[in-house]
């Protein structure tokens, strides 16, 4: 989940309506309730365990207590139960499809939408998306979760359409999350502010606030026609915003400076800032940046890239100092004019609060809200514009080009509001650069398996034959971070992880079945090949 580390440690008091677990904001049209009679009865009715999503919880220092998608139906063990289950749901999916009809007549606002038309829909939509499902269960409780989210889109984007006092000026789609409860995507992107193991307590200091001073600012700007802004990239299940807007926000000054685009390792800063910064269990950008300045820089994402999961860091990689920054500035909160003067120089990190439901299932147009502002989120402000006299904010998202305008979003600006939308105005930050990088340091040459054995450069060194804990014998795998699999022939890239030796596949895992062939490792390099066994031994 998509966690930013609380500001109580390290910035003065925000106001009531962001501390409140209540914000007051207006509350958006509740949602169809059919689907979720449809969970309901088909648990009822089947004995299939779909479970409904827990509220995600963050102990001080800790990861998510509960999962954050919860697995649906689970065959109960033995042939016998799951033939029952199965047999349940057979029985029980004509109520099922009632149940979606009534929800489509209300999308449609009284309007009859057949329950097929609703199936044939979500089938096209798991094509679109490369969506399966393990059990019956779960494909029944993901098409109940997706006809809900299709009623309220179709509900919203009504009201837009109408265009009339107070209409939204956004619209929304059946997005790459369009098959996840509202609840289910809050625990799987968001979650509550989190604090990190590390003495976040303490005061970190800065180069002190933006005091502005630019001058007359240009009506629009976006650093995206300036090449100042990488791809955009998807944090998966990882809670870890805040490493995405932090390395997007030296990305940007980076290139501003040197003309030199890079893309930066959002995986180093999981991996090795631990003195104050939790990983994907948490974050903040400006410990992103003071991690930086103390390392002495970052390594780029092609060298050290990004696995969605907290991992050991390297410290290899680590003193790679690729791009450096000299410093970094907070933005005063709620100080909407200084902002956009920050942004007219540079990207700007910004934490905001995405919980709002719009927000999963946003499309494109100027969001408005409404949303709460308790911040739970990190993204980048990549320049500014103006559409038929609403102004707005290009927004950089971390949820992968399949969300959005292909990644991005426009946000309201100059709402009235000091906090801004969705709290955007209240915590902004950015680095400072005006010193060169250093110059590129020297490769680190082959891959140490043990003294006398080594792999290409790049490789993975892969034990192949182990003995009374000892490894007797080494071979490699031609990728980075690879994964080692059990058969002690082959091996798996690190993005594909979970190896299926009994079919030579590599597995996306995590809910996405997509897989890839595995890959054959090779024999290592052995400086005294005819005593290998023998000093792979005594080398241990």
């Amino acid at each position: 989940p998509s966690r930013l580390v609380s500001l109580a440690s390290s910035r003065p008091p925000l106001p009531p309506s962001v501390n409140s677990r209540s914000p007051k904001f207006p509350a958006p049209p509740p949602p169809p309730p059919p689907p979720r009679f449809s969970i309901l009865l088909l648990r009822s009715l089947t004995g299939a365990r779909l479970t409904e999503p827990k509220p995600l919880f963050i102990p001080r220092g800790g990861r998510a207590a509960a999962s954050p998608i919860p697995r649906g139906s689970q065959p109960r063990r033995g042939r016998t139960s799951e033939r029952a289950a199965e047999m349940g749901l057979v029985h029980c999916l004509p109520l099922l499809l009632l149940l979606l009809s009534a929800a489509a007549a209300a999308a449609g606002g009284g309007e009859s939408v057949s329950a097929s038309d609703y199936e044939a829909q979500f089938e096209a939509w798991c094509a679109e998306h490369g969506k399966a499902y393990a059990t019956p269960g779960e494909r029944a409780a993901r098409l109940a979760a997706f006809a809900d989210n299709a009623a309220f889109v179709a509900a919203h984007n009504a009201g837009a359409a109408a265009n009339g006092l107070g209409s939204p000026s956004y619209t929304l789609a059946l997005n790459a999350f369009a098959d996840l409860t509202h609840d289910e995507f809050r625990a799987a992107r968001l979650g509550r502010l989190a604090v990190g193991p590390g003495p976040l307590g303490a005061a970190l200091p800065s180069d002190g606030g933006f005091e502005g001073g630019v001058g007359a600012v240009p009506d629009a700007l976006d650093w995206r026609q300036s090449g100042a802004v990488t791809k955009v990239k998807d944090q998966g299940s990882c809670g870890a915003c805040w490493s995405f807007s932090a390395t997007g926000a030296m990305e940007g000054i980076n290139k501003i400076t040197t003309g030199s685009l890079l893309s930066l390792s959002e995986q180093e800063l999981i991996d090795c800032d631990r003195s104050y910064n939790a990983g994907c269990g948490g974050g903040l950008m400006t410990y992103a940046y003071k991690f930086v300045i103390k390392n002495g820089g970052i390594d780029t994402e092609d060298d050290y890239p990004f696995r969605e999961a907290d991992g050991t860091c390297n410290k290899n990689k680590l003193k790679k100092h690729v791009v450096t920054i000299d410093g970094y500035k907070e933005v005063p909160p709620s100080k909407e004019d200084l902002l956009l003067q920050a942004v007219a120089q540079q990207p700007i990190s910004v934490g905001i609060c995405g919980s709002a439901r719009a927000f999963q299932l946003y499309s494109q147009g100027i969001f408005d809200g409404p949303c709460p502002t308790s911040l739970d989120h990190a993204v980048l402000i990549v320049g500014y514009g103006s559409e038929n006299g609403k102004d707005y904010w290009i927004v950089k998202n971390s949820w992968g080009e399949r969300w959005g305008m292909k990644g991005y979003m426009h946000m309201h600006r100059n709402t009235g509001s000091s906090s801004g939308i969705c709290g955007i105005n209240m915590m902004a930050s950015f680095p400072t650069k005006t010193s060169p990088n250093p110059p590129p340091s020297p490769g680190p040459g082959p891959t140490k398996c043990s003294a006398f054995t080594s792999c290409p450069e790049g490789s993975t060194c892969c034990c192949s034959w182990r003995a009374l804990g000892f490894c007797l014998s080494w071979s490699c795998c031609e990728l980075d971070n690879a994964v080692c699999c059990s058969d002690n022939r082959s091996c798996c890239p690190h993005d594909y992880p979970i190896c299926d030796t009994a079919r030579g596949r590599c597995l996306k895992g995590n809910g996405n079945f997509s897989s890839i062939e595995g890959i054959k490792r090779k024999q290592a390099f052995s400086k005294v090949p005819s005593w290998n066994g023998l000093l792979e031994l005594l080398d241990q």
